[in-house]
C-alpha cells in the first residue's frame, strides 16, 4: 500500500472517531507498528492529527463548532462516565451553573440524587430536562445560538453577574498545558468567564479526546477549575496536574 493511502485511511478513522488506537491503524492497513509511527509523526509534522500514547487524535479546527446532534453521538460511554463523576462533587442545597455542553447534560439524570439543587444554565435543551426532572432551574435570557442551543449574549452575560454559586459546572473544546481552556466562539466564552468569576469551584469537564486541543477563544487558564475526565495516559495527568487538580472516573 502506498504511503498516500495509508494517510488517507489514518484520515478517515479519525474523521469518524476523536482518537484511534495504533492496533487498529495496524489493523487497517495491514502496515507494521514502526510504519504506522512514521505515518503519525509525519502526519503530527504537517499538522493533520496530534499523537497520543497509542494512537493519535483529530485537530479541531480553531473555530469548528458541531451541532449539539453531532456532539451527542461523540463518546457517549466517555461523557456518561464524567457527568457521574462531577455529580459526586455536589453537596446538598448547592447553587450550580451549568453551561450547555453535551456533557453537562448528561449530568441532569444523576442530580436527583443530591436533595434541593438550585441550577441555573444557559442550555435550553438543559432546563428542558432540568423541568423534567423537577428540579429548581433559572434559565438566563438572550439570544439563542441555534447551533448549541446556548443563550449568549449580553443580556446573558448582565444576568448571569447578579448569581453566586456553589460550583460551576463548564464543558470545554480544548485543554491545553500552554492556552488552557479554550471554546470556538467567544459569546460563549464570555459567559464561561462570568460563570468562573461568579463561582466558589469550578469544575470542567473534558474527556481524554480534549486535551492538547486549542480552539479560537480562551475562557481561562487551568489553574482555574478542577478538571474532571474519563481517562488520560500517566505521562498526560503528570503533565496536568502542575497546573490543576485532576479527577479521573476510570483508572
Amino acid at each position: 500500500m502506498l504511503t498516500e493511502e495509508r494517510h488517507q485511511i489514518i484520515l478517515n478513522q479519525l474523521k469518524q472517531h476523536d482518537i484511534i488506537k495504533l492496533h487498529d491503524l495496524i489493523s487497517a492497513t495491514q502496515a507494521s507498528e514502526s510504519t504506522i509511527r512514521r505515518d503519525l509523526q509525519l502526519m503530527e509534522e504537517a499538522g493533520l492529527l496530534v499523537r497520543v500514547h497509542g494512537g493519535a487524535k483529530r485537530v479541531a479546527a480553531l473555530q469548528t463548532e458541531l451541532a449539539v446532534s453531532e456532539k451527542s453521538n461523540q463518546s457517549v460511554s466517555e461523557k456518561e462516565a464524567v457527568a457521574k463523576l462531577a455529580v459526586s462533587c455536589l453537596t446538598p442545597q448547592d447553587v450550580v451553573f451549568l453551561d450547555a455542553g453535551t456533557t453537562t447534560l448528561a449530568m441532569i439524570p444523576y442530580l436527583k440524587a443530591t436533595a434541593n439543587l438550585t441550577v441555573v444554565t444557559n442550555g435550553v435543551n438543559h432546563a428542558s430536562l432540568l423541568a423534567d426532572y423537577d428540579i429548581r432551574c433559572f434559565l438566563l435570557g438572550g439570544r439563542l445560538k441555534n447551533v448549541t442551543k446556548a443563550i449568549i449574549g449580553a443580556d446573558s452575560f448582565a444576568a448571569l453577574q447578579q448569581y453566586r454559586f456553589n460550583k460551576v459546572f463548564l464543558g470545554t473544546n480544548g485543554v491545553h498545558l500552554h492556552y488552557g481552556y479554550t471554546t470556538p466562539d467567544p459569546d460563549e466564552a464570555a459567559i464561561k468567564r462570568a460563570a468562573i468569576a461568579q463561582a466558589e469551584m469550578t469544575i470542567v469537564l473534558a474527556d481524554h479526546t480534549k486535551f492538547g486541543q486549542v480552539s479560537f477563544t480562551k475562557f481561562g487558564d487551568l489553574a482555574k477549575a478542577t478538571i474532571v475526565t474519563d481517562h488520560l495516559s500517566q505521562r498526560e495527568l503528570d503533565q496536568y496536574q502542575q497546573h490543576t487538580d485532576i479527577l479521573e472516573a476510570i483508572k
